[in-house]
């Protein structure tokens, strides 16, 4: 551990250089599932420093224009075992036109479009930490990136990334909204609820005495549904209600479609059969029925704090004199699915605030320590494995 000094291969780390690329990177317009600009941009930088790169299929799954990217780099010492770094290519919205304005240490658009630090900023300071290693010289093992697509949708791309060609097995995503120096342990499980509520449509005028208006037999089940927080480890919520054809006709059926999130699989699976009752006995006892559909999105993840990418993150964050922290999160993120997959990965903060927003921002100082910490995590993790 090489605490209060400053990495060399962070030292190395060129803060106008970073900031120029992301901004370059933040202009490229990728909105989920048209993330080609991206990945011809990569396509022509990864082998200039060093990396051989392959994409898979994904795209396929869902008719868009390029799937996930696999890029590999040697270290100089191939008994390490290697360490990936993972983010998206996509942003939730376009950035074409973007106009970034910096005002006191802080990057906006001009808010006539998203920023896209979300998260173009980590993939700026992943490759500007590559020059940094590469120009200090320091030594270190593989290093491999998991660049995913349609990510904003719900962690898609990595859902159908072709895991037989990643090659490492631990790494790190920096995807969160905390200052550089957030270590997130833990993730949620997470599902979605669709319910279909059948009444019977009928004329308001011609036939109404038939009409079992589904909208109010969904209604009497979400008065009587427990939504918001359900407890400190669970959260539900019904974000579509969706039915109806005129304003004269009593709706025959209606959509309504939620989510709940929770850090224990046995709490979510009670909410969603708790959804699902409830639902049911509002249309059963009102001569309606209803079909219920649960979707998984993804499962949780808990990394032990005595994991090696726990120990090397507080190192590396030392190193370079940003606190370090311990956290979990009820928000998804590609680490969810990879650590189903079998691939050991925490996330970490990079600091952007307001995202899928137009008042979206980083500040200079989150962009630059993310660009450092990324180095000193290859240094560190090299340093803890060197002799092992």
């Amino acid at each position: 551990m090489k605490t209060n000094q400053v990495s060399n291969a962070a030292d190395h780390v060129n803060a106008e250089r970073l900031q120029a690329l992301f901004l370059e990177l933040a202009k490229l317009n990728a909105p989920s599932g048209k993330e080609s600009l991206v990945a011809d941009y990569l396509k022509k930088v990864l082998p200039e420093l060093g990396f051989t790169l392959e994409f898979d299929e994904a795209h396929k799954n869902f008719n868009g224009e390029v799937g996930n990217l696999i890029a590999w780099r040697e270290g100089t010492d191939p008994q390490v075992p290697p360490l990936f770094f993972s983010t998206h290519m996509d942003t939730v919205l376009p950035t074409e036109g973007l106009k970034p304005v910096i005002k006191d240490g802080v990057i906006y658009s001009d808010g006539t479009t998203i920023l896209g630090a979300d998260d173009r900023a980590a993939l700026a300071a992943y490759l500007e930490a590559i020059r940094a290693i590469i120009e200090s010289g320091v030594p270190h093992g593989p290093i491999e990136l998991i660049l995913t697509v349609n990510e904003q949708p719900g962690l898609v791309g990595a859902t159908y990334l072709d895991y037989s060609k990643t090659k490492s097995k631990t790494g790190y995503i920096f995807d969160s909204s905390g200052d550089v120096g957030q270590i997130i342990l833990k993730g949620p499980y997470s599902s979605r609820i669709w319910m279909e509520v059948q009444g019977n449509a009928a004329h308001i005028a011609l036939n109404a005495e038939e009409g079992n208006s589904a909208i109010l037999l969904a209604a009497e089940g979400l008065s009587n549904m427990r939504l918001g927080g359900i407890d400190e480890e669970t959260l539900a919520n019904i974000g579509i209600i969706k039915g109806g054809e005129l304003t004269s006709i009593i709706p025959g059926s209606v959509t309504i479609a939620g989510e709940v999130r929770s850090f224990s699989k046995e709490k979510l699976d009670a909410q969603l059969k708790h959804m699902e009752e409830v639902m049911e006995q509002a249309a059963g006892k009102n001569g309606g029925k209803v079909e219920v559909r649960v979707e998984k999105k993804y499962l949780g993840f808990d990394i032990a704090k005595d994991d090696i990418l726990v120990k090397t993150a507080n190192e590396a964050a030392d190193t370079i004199k940003v606190k370090p922290y311990l956290t979990e999160t009820l928000g998804g993120a590609d680490t969810n699915v990879l650590n189903e997959h079998g691939l050991t990965c925490l996330t970490l903060g990079l600091g952007f605030q307001n995202i899928h927003s137009f008042r979206e921002c980083i500040s200079v100082e989150n962009l630059i320590n993310t660009g450092r910490l990324t180095a000193a995590l290859i240094e560190q993790w090299y340093e803890n494995h060197k002799n092992a």
